[in-house]
C-alpha cells in the first residue's frame, strides 16, 4: 500500500476517535499529498488550504450536477423516491444551485437580506445575547449549548423572517433533523426524520408566506415576496427553501462555534485570560480564530463536472470532492503555528464562511452573533469555567458538543 492509500485510511469519519481529534489525521492527509481517494465514502479528499480555497471557486466543479447532467448520464442513483420532500426542500435553495439559476435567487435574496438589514439587527442581538449570559449566571450555570448558543442565533433568524414567537421552538428540531442528511452516509432512520421534518417545515412556511401576501410584513419572508429584477421574482418554492437554508445554514454553523470556541478557550486557559484582561482588542480577532481552530463546518462537497487534475492525479466527471475545511484551516501552508490558538492572529484566511459563489451570505449575521454573545459572556461571568468534561456529538460534518456544562 502506497503512503496516499495508508493517509486516506486514516479519514475515519465514522470513528468516534476520528470525530473527537480529526486534526492529527488531516495533517497525515497533508504531509502525504493533495488529492485522495477514500473508498468508504466514494470521494476524493482535498486537505491543503490553497487548493480547498481554489476548487471553490472552481467553475469545473459544483454543487449539484443536474443542470446539466441527468443522474444516468452523470453516473450516479438517482435518490430513493421516498426521500423526494426532503431533495425538493433542499435542492431549490442556492447553496445547492449553480449558474444561471444561483444568481438569480442569490440577487434577489440579497434584495430582502442587505447589510443594513442584518445592521439594524445588532441591537436587538446585544439585548438577547446580554440577556441569555445574565440568567445563566443567575441560574449558578448550566448548558452553554441549550441556554446561549442555541437559542440566541434562532431568536435572531426568526426575528428576521417574522415567525411568531409562539412558533419559534419548532425551528431548532426541525433543522437539526434536515441537517442529519448533511453527514456522510446518512442511515435511514435519520433520512426519514429529514423528510418528515421538511414537510412540517414547509407546510408551516407555505402558510406564513400566504399569510405576508395578505398582509406585509417589515420581515424577511415579506422581503423576499416584494424582490423583483428584470422580470423574475421567487418562486413559492424558492421561498421556502431560502427561509429553510437561512435558518438551517443562519444557526447551526453560530450554535457549533460558539460551544466549540469556548471549548476551545476552556483549554487554552493562558490565551482565555489574555481575552479576559482586554476583551475590546481581542474579541476581533478571537471570533476569527476561533472559527478556525475547531471548524464548524468540517468538510464540504462538490461535484466533479468536467475532469480535472490535481498534483498529477486525473479526477474524472463524475467523482465527488470532499473539501476539507478542517484541514485547510490547520494548514501551516496558510497559517503561522496553525495547532496553537492565538487570538491575537491578524493574518487569518480562514474559510470557515467557503468562498466563491456560495460564501455564506449571512457571515456578517454570524459575526455579531458571535461578538455579540462573547462579549456578553465575559462580561456578565468574567470567571465561566467547565463543570463537566463535555460529550461531542457523533456527527463529523457539523461538528459540535452534545452540552457544554458551565459554571460562572
Amino acid at each position: 500500500m502506497d503512503a496516499a492509500s495508508e493517509a486516506a485510511e486514516v479519514f475515519a469519519p465514522s470513528s468516534p476517535e476520528f470525530v473527537a481529534d480529526p486534526y492529527p489525521a488531516y495533517a497525515r492527509l497533508r504531509e502525504a499529498g493533495r488529492a485522495h481517494y477514500s473508498a468508504p465514502t466514494d470521494q476524493w479528499l482535498i486537505p491543503h488550504h490553497a487548493d480547498v480555497s481554489a476548487l471553490l471557486r472552481d467553475r469545473r466543479l459544483g454543487r449539484t450536477y443536474l443542470h446539466r447532467f441527468t443522474h444516468e448520464e452523470f453516473g450516479r442513483r438517482p435518490p430513493p423516491p421516498e426521500h423526494e420532500p426532503f431533495h425538493v426542500l433542499n435542492d431549490n435553495g442556492m447553496l445547492d444551485l449553480e449558474p444561471p439559476t444561483h444568481p438569480r435567487i442569490r440577487r434577489l435574496v440579497s434584495k430582502a437580506f442587505t447589510p443594513r438589514t442584518v445592521e439594524q439587527l445588532r441591537p436587538y442581538v446585544e439585548e438577547l445575547a446580554d440577556e441569555l449570559a445574565r440568567d445563566l449566571v443567575a441560574d449558578g450555570g448550566g448548558d452553554l449549548v441549550a441556554r446561549v448558543a442555541e437559542p440566541l442565533p434562532v431568536a435572531v433568524i426568526a426575528e428576521m423572517l417574522g415567525i411568531p414567537e409562539s412558533d419559534r421552538a419548532l425551528l431548532r428540531p426541525w433543522s437539526a433533523a434536515i441537517c442529519g442528511m448533511y453527514e456522510l452516509n446518512p442511515p435511514a432512520a435519520t433520512a426519514a426524520r429529514a423528510v418528515h421534518a421538511s414537510l412540517e417545515f414547509s407546510s408551516y412556511l407555505r402558510e406564513l408566506i400566504a399569510a405576508r401576501r395578505e398582509k406585509p410584513g417589515e420581515d424577511l419572508i415579506s422581503g423576499l415576496i416584494a424582490a423583483y429584477e428584470d422580470g423574475e421574482s421567487l418562486s413559492e418554492q424558492e421561498m421556502i427553501s431560502t427561509c429553510v437554508l437561512l435558518l438551517n445554514a443562519g444557526h447551526e454553523a453560530t450554535v457549533n462555534a460558539t460551544v466549540n470556541g469556548w471549548h476551545a478557550l476552556f483549554r487554552n486557559p493562558a490565551q482565555l485570560a489574555a481575552l479576559r484582561a482586554d476583551p475590546a482588542a481581542l474579541v476581533p480577532t478571537a471570533v476569527e480564530e476561533l472559527m478556525r481552530y475547531d471548524t464548524p463546518l468540517q468538510l464540504f462537497e462538490r461535484w466533479v463536472l468536467d475532469d480535472i487534475e490535481i498534483d498529477g492525479v486525473t479526477i474524472p466527471r463524475g467523482a465527488e470532492l470532499a473539501l476539507l475545511f478542517g484541514s485547510a484551516n490547520h494548514d501551516p501552508a496558510a497559517f503561522d503555528r496553525p495547532a496553537d490558538l492565538d487570538l491575537t492572529r491578524r493574518d487569518n484566511p480562514h474559510i470557515s464562511f467557503s468562498a466563491g459563489i456560495h460564501y455564506c451570505i449571512g457571515a456578517p449575521l454570524a459575526r455579531i452573533e458571535l461578538t455579540a454573545s462573547l462579549r456578553a459572556l465575559l462580561r456578565r461571568a468574567p470567571s465561566l469555567r467547565l463543570a463537566a468534561d463535555p460529550p461531542r456529538t457523533p456527527n463529523f460534518v457539523i461538528r459540535g458538543f452534545k452540552e457544554l456544562l458551565v459554571k460562572p
